[in-house]
Order: structure tokens, then C-alpha cells, then sequence
């Protein structure tokens, strides 16, 4: 893991150029991107009408406890405009996590409705809605 630099003249972490120990070696690079695909491959899995959650999807990609790096792969899927179905990912309250305001909201929400999916209020029922990967076994909360 990469740690700040030490700040020479405070003795202190800061902006220095020295670095208490090396940053990550590039086999740290390879785990983020091996992560990124197992993640990515269970998203393209959700079927069209149904919806799952950051934490299953980390789940049954591997990753149990760790749906802020689903977040995070969805979050560069945004910015790069993928085809991979990012917007049948909803959190465990069965909201959409992106701000209300935004226009990333408004085409998540659209899409899960031209696939069936109904809103109660700003919630989708993950009974109803959710997605029940290989029969079951992964947590899905209501």
C-alpha cells in the first residue's frame, strides 16, 4: 500500500518527496483489475427486469463485504459510457445511490422502468425485483 511522502522539515507526513516505504508493486495493479472483471462479469449476469446490489454483487463476485468497490468499478463504467447493464445495481435499501438532481439518476431510473421494474416512491422492492443469482445463496435484503 502507498503511503504519503514525509515532509523533511516537519519530520511529519506532508509534501516531501521521501517516502516512508515504495508504493504498491504493479501485482497490486493486476488484483484491482482482476476484481474489476469478476465484478463486471456478475453485472452483465443481471437479467433485464431485475435488480441486485452492491453487496451481492460483490458477494458472488468474490468480495464479500466489499460492495463500496462495486461502487467504485460502476462509478468509472459511468464515465467511460459501457454497454454493461451498471443501472440494474441498486443499494441495499432499494434506492438508486446517485444523486436525485443528477441526469445519471434520471437514465438509471428510466431504464430499470422500460424493463418492468415499478418504483414505490423512489424504492424498488428487492423481493419483487431482485435478482436471484444461481437460485439463491447470495444475501439480498428488503
Amino acid at each position: 500500500m502507498a503511503r504519503r511522502p514525509i515532509d523533511p522539515s516537519r519530520g511529519r507526513r506532508g509534501r516531501g518527496r521521501e517516502f516512508e516505504e515504495p508504493l504498491a508493486p504493479a501485482a497490486d495493479l493486476d488484483a484491482a483489475e482482476i476484481a474489476r472483471r469478476a465484478i463486471l462479469a456478475v453485472i452483465e449476469r443481471i437479467p433485464a427486469g431485475r435488480v441486485s446490489t452492491y453487496g451481492q454483487i460483490a458477494w458472488i463476485a468474490g468480495y464479500p463485504g466489499r460492495a463500496r468497490l462495486v461502487g467504485r468499478v460502476l462509478g468509472g463504467m459511468l464515465e467511460a459510457g459501457s454497454s454493461t447493464p451498471w443501472h440494474r445495481v441498486i443499494n441495499a435499501s432499494g434506492q438508486i445511490s446517485l444523486p436525485t438532481f443528477s441526469e445519471a439518476y434520471r437514465e438509471q431510473k428510466a431504464r430499470l422502468r422500460a424493463e418492468g421494474v415499478v418504483f414505490e416512491g423512489e424504492r424498488v422492492s428487492l423481493r419483487r425485483f431482485g435478482w436471484n443469482a444461481a437460485g439463491g445463496g447470495s444475501p439480498l435484503i428488503d
